[in-house]
């Protein structure tokens, strides 16, 4: 095998920051997947899988947990983990399984023989069988498999030759052979499992697109049987016949909870090496997966850590021939999200856009995916200067600012029906809430339930008053709503003067929409970014800050309809009274000596003519 040689840049590139083995297992995600055990010396030791990666490794740490001194002896040693995370419990059984036979780790069960499991074969013959084996032989026959779950594979094969007249015996059914009259037919033609191929009653089209429809099925194509059987089950049960429609109910729950086809499980794909990359600001982080025989036997991340602002097509190279040097490669195809520039040898390298070796090129991005954000969170956890900082740069990449935004303004307005009509502006330093310089803005110049023009008038008083007090200008203006709101905010920085020293967006509700100033198109973050995660804060904070204001100002408008209608009372008498009598009831039972302590005599004496008038 010719060698690629190693590129040119020191080891320590590949080196982030580290945390301790506690907090690697507070940050493991909950979801299924495989874990390793290493020991000091980076040996894998243990291999297991988990419902929940968080709580099973957990466990081998709990003081509670009674384990055996074997365990207990092998948790002694524990001194890193690493996990594997998968779509469900079924991948991780089987991915457990390939990395035990490959590593054979001292604490596991040795599994040295292929036969663990069994598959499903699709014969290599004329009228080809459909049967069970725990041989997986290379003479041309399809393999399906290997299940982990013999009564799923079962109950798929029973449901197979329920469905289709599949023949089950042996026979060499060459075209000689039938002509001749060779065979007759056997019981099971008689009572409706095959339709007779052996006395030419059935011909080789008719059976081989069977044969199309049920390599189909196999492959997870499952539905259209689930239909099938679900109209015969009741078929069944409107002839009270309850046992049989019962026995298929049971076959369907059974197919409904088997997952259709596992990428990590596929035998058409083999002997193939899988890569693909996910970056932030800080570094990229290449995964590598090796499949052989149709399953995977090794995954790795590597993080290497940016220099400059390299691409992710360069992290990708540099990964790739990173794990060529460090593990060698004899695979005939090499599965990449976007072709190499620099040449790798005789290694081919292919972009999948769909089938078997797609999902196993998103399978790759997922671990890469999981272990960029395993990192993230572990910065965060011990180094969250460093984590701000990064959030911050990625937000000034993904809106196209001049300048990273470390101070961040919203605006939010609130009203009902257009009357007691109010705005907020929330602060964020550093991409967290700043509290105390919230503001509230009660409308004064706008008539009715007009969102622009309201927002319009809080912009430009919240800057004249900055400006004025010389105070500090945001790097970022986030305003509550679309184009409309946006274009209503844009004419009062315009007015001011602040028009291009202000970078301002929009974020509309409905999609998560971002727009930008002159761009009628809108920006779709990703769902899961972290620059769309601090903008959907400061909008919440704004709405949040807003109609917490709007209940207070609607409460007092409560206030003046009652009491402050009495000659003599204005705004603050009435909340006094409110506050030391509770109610408009307390207020009018109370004693006139309660009422000239509160007010003095004038304003008590009104209160009772007021209400010996109503009376």
């Amino acid at each position: 095998m010719k060698q690629v040689p190693p590129l040119c840049f020191p080891r320590t590139y590949f080196v982030l920051l580290t945390v301790t083995l506690q907090e690697k297992i507070k940050l493991l995600p909950t979801k299924p997947g495989v874990y390793q055990f290493k020991d000091s010396e980076s040996k894998i030791i243990y291999i297991g899988k988990a419902r929940s990666l968080k709580n099973r490794v957990s466990s081998y740490f709990n003081k509670n947990g009674g384990h055996t001194g074997k365990t207990r002896l092998m948790v002694k040693r524990i001194a890193d983990v690493q996990v594997i995370v998968v779509a469900t419990e079924l991948d991780a059984l089987l991915l457990e399984n390939n990395l035990i036979k490959e590593y054979q780790p001292r604490y596991n069960v040795n599994l040295k023989d292929d036969k663990t499991y069994p598959w499903l074969c699709i014969k290599k013959e004329r009228f080809p069988r459909i049967f069970s084996t725990r041989n997986k032989l290379q003479d041309g026959s399809e393999y399906f498999g290997p299940y982990a779950s013999v009564k799923v594979m079962n109950t798929l094969l029973g449901l197979i030759r329920q469905l289709y007249g599949i023949r089950t015996c042996n026979y060499d059914l060459s075209e000689a052979n039938i002509s001749k009259g060779k065979f007759k037919v056997c019981l099971e033609y008689h009572i409706g499992n095959c339709l007779g191929p052996c006395e030419g009653l059935q011909t080789n089209d008719d059976y081989t697109a069977q044969i199309d429809d049920i390599r189909l099925i196999i492959k997870g194509n499952i539905s259209s049987v689930i239909r099938t059987l679900k109209e015969r089950m009741q078929a069944f049960a409107s002839k009270l016949e309850f046992e049989k429609a019962q026995s298929l109910k049971e076959k369907i729950d059974i197919l409904q909870k088997y997952q259709s086809k596992s990428a990590i499980v596929n035998s058409a794909i083999d002997n193939v090496d899988v890569f693909s990359v996910v970056s932030d600001q800080a570094a990229a982080y290449v995964n590598f997966m090796r499949v052989v025989d149709g399953a995977v036997i090794q995954s790795n991340t590597i993080p290497i850590r940016k220099r400059l602002d390299e691409s992710d097509q360069e992290m990708l190279e540099m990964g790739i021939a990173e794990v060529l040097n460090q593990y060698g490669s004899l695979a005939h195809e090499i599965i990449v999200p976007s072709i190499p520039l620099t040449h790798f040898g005789i290694h081919k390298f292919s972009v999948p856009q769909r089938g078997d070796k797609f999902k196993l090129l998103e399978l790759s991005l997922r671990n890469a995916r999981y272990n960029m954000l395993e990192k993230q969170k572990q910065v965060r956890f011990t180094d969250p200067e460093s984590h701000t900082k990064r959030v911050l740069e990625q937000m000034k990449k993904d809106l196209r600012l001049t300048e990273v935004p470390a101070h961040i303004e919203g605006f939010d307005n609130s009203n009902l029906l257009g009357t007691n009509a109010v705005s907020a502006c929330v602060v964020f330093k550093n991409a967290k809430p700043s509290k105390r310089e919230y503001r509230h803005f009660n409308i004064k110049t706008v008539e009715g339930p007009d969102d622009f023009a309201s927002i319009a008038e809080v912009v430009l008083r919240r800057y004249t008053r900055l400006l004025k007090e010389r105070e500090p200008l945001p790097q970022l203006i986030v305003i509550d709503g679309g184009k409309g709101q946006l274009s209503a905010a844009i004419e009062s920085l315009e007015t001011l003067g602040l028009r291009g020293k202000i970078a301002i967006i929009g974020i509309a509700k409905r999609l998560e929409e971002v727009y930008f100033p002159g761009d009628s198109v809108p920006l779709y973050i990703d769902k899961k970014s972290e620059t769309l995660k601090v903008l959907q804060n400061i909008r919440n904070e704004a709405h949040r800050f807003g109609i917490t204001h709007h209940r207070d100002k609607r409460s007092k408008n409560t206030i003046k309809t009652e009491l402050t209608s009495i000659p003599g009372i204005g705004q603050a008498s009435a909340a006094l009274l409110l506050r030391e009598l509770k109610s408009t009831k307390g207020v009018k039972n109370a004693t006139p000596e309660e009422l000239e302590k509160l007010l003095g005599k004038k304003k008590a004496a009104s209160l009772q003519l007021w209400f010996a008038t109503q009376d």
